[in-house]
């Protein structure tokens, strides 16, 4: 395709890890089995939480949505990266890698706000307990999570068209292992200051609002033991809110080192690794996280595990 005088590219070429040929089989494996990892730990909370009736509450609603994202985020980049390691051309077409920047934007984005909506969910949990069951009625909970499924869809949507008017000429290699949308617009021979400007304004109220809110939440909930103080109150709260906060710490971590606060000695591979944290690491992870911490989750697998048996 000619216009002006410039070729637009209609193919990119992903420059993946920096592996030694003779540990590529090694890496591969290993990323496989930390994503199959992923979707069975992710897929096993899902179905618990379907299956057992005593999670059908809303911190357990907003954790299968977690899940299901968590999920979805890993297959959105990690198959494609396992196919080009097996490739000698790691290629990806304009319109999927377009594709693949929409779906990675929603997910990621809708992990954002769920973390902030299970903070929202342990405060009301901590602070009003008599309260809880009115306040985090079922209507405004699914209401919750269908808002937060049309803002990231919006969001992802809103990136996706104004990348698509940008032009792409003579450079089509991604210094990183997906589309990533700050390395896209490195290669556009087209002006980004709009796309640039939607990402320091989009991002802030994508990443740095529920990032505060998160933290908000965590104080008051930490002055509302401190008027009660006693073991057994400071017990719960670790028991309660420790697993929520380990994986904001882990998803937030690496957002922020890795877009918030850039670092001119952020090398390719060092950016390469932190994203391998949150798109492959993290979603692994959470499952492990939640289960191996939460006494419900362990219960629920023991119930739905014994009444199959009986079953049988």
């Amino acid at each position: 395709m000619t216009g002006n005088n410039q070729t637009l590219i209609l193919e990119f070429f992903l420059l993946g890890l920096p592996i030694p040929s003779e540990y590529e089989l090694l890496f591969y494996t290993f990323f496989l089995v930390m994503y199959l990892t992923t979707l069975l730990g992710n897929l096993l909370i899902i179905l618990l939480v379907q299956l057992d009736s005593h999670l059908h509450t809303p911190m357990y609603l907003f954790l299968s949505n977690l899940s299901f994202s968590d999920l979805c985020f890993s297959s959105v980049t990690i198959p494609k990266l396992l196919q080009n390691m097996q490739s000698k051309v790691p290629s990806i077409s304009y319109a999927d890698c377009l594709t693949q920047l929409y779906f990675f934007l929603v997910f990621g984005d809708m992990e954002s706000f769920l973390l902030v909506v299970m903070a929202y969910d342990r405060y009301v949990a901590i602070c009003f307990p008599l309260h809880y069951t009115n306040i985090m009625s079922t209507k405004l909970c699914v209401s919750l999570v269908v808002l937060l499924w049309m803002l990231t869809i919006f969001h992802a949507m809103l990136h996706t068209l104004l990348t698509t008017r940008l032009s792409f000429c003579e450079k089509n290699v991604i210094l990183h292992f997906f589309c990533d949308l700050p390395a896209l617009l490195k290669l556009s021979c087209s002006d980004t200051y709009v796309n640039q400007l939607m990402i320091f304004i989009m991002g802030g109220i994508i990443s740095i609002i529920p990032f505060l809110l998160i933290g908000m939440s965590y104080v008051r909930i930490f002055f509302s033991i401190l008027k009660v103080p006693s073991t057994q109150g400071i017990h719960k709260v670790f028991s309660t809110c420790g697993s929520h906060l380990s994986v904001v710490s882990l998803f937030y971590g690496t957002i922020i080192g890795l877009y918030l606060c850039p670092s001119a000695n952020n090398s390719t591979v060092k950016k390469t690794a932190m994203a391998l944290m949150y798109t492959l690491v993290t979603p692994m992870l959470n499952p492990f996280i939640y289960s191996l911490r939460n006494r419900d989750i362990k219960r629920a697998l023991i119930r739905v595990i014994c009444s199959r048996k009986i079953s049988l």
